[in-house]
């Protein structure tokens, strides 16, 4: 078996680590969105969770309230226009501004989500993050250990049914 560099290296390699614990988490949410037939990708609700918290947003304060790029932050939005979950509309105050709201498919998405999408995330992360105990590295590598041994789609489940 070839050896893990970067957790063999520690430190010097914790962002690379995150990155991947990140992307495997993204990974794993997406397979629970896509079970459940939502047609978004993981990566977009940030950006309708801010709308819903904040109310109608700019491009430049999405992007500042989900920590991406301007650019970035166009791309999704230009995706979720697409998919019919926000509208664009000038700003009453300011017609030059344009402000990103959510439409009522987009508010049921997020009501639906707000109910069973997102507690069982939160539950599932929880579920991989609550036996920890110690320094960070070990953290890392338990959390690591605990998505290549039950996906958090699977972690709904008790520890009986697994």
């Amino acid at each position: 078996m070839v050896e893990d560099v970067v957790r063999t290296l520690g430190f010097l390699c914790m962002g690379s680590r995150l990155r991947r614990i990140g992307e495997r988490l993204q990974a794993d949410t997406q397979q629970v969105i896509d079970e459940a037939g939502l047609g978004i990708q993981a990566g977009q609700y940030p950006f309708l969770a801010a709308i819903d918290r904040a109310g109608p947003l700019t491009i430049g304060e999405l992007a500042q309230a989900v920590g991406i790029t301007q650019p970035g932050a166009t791309r999704t939005i230009g995706q979720l226009l697409e998919l019919g979950y926000v509208d664009m509309q000038p700003a009453p105050d300011d017609q030059r501004r344009r402000l990103v709201s959510l439409t009522d498919k987009g508010q049921d998405l997020i009501d639906h989500s707000k109910k069973v999408i997102w507690p069982r995330i939160a539950a599932a992360v929880a579920d991989l993050c609550g036996d920890l105990d110690g320094p960070i590295l070990e953290q890392l590598a338990a959390i690591e250990d605990g998505l290549a041994a039950v996906p958090l789609a699977r972690r709904n489940a008790t520890k009986e049914e697994r």
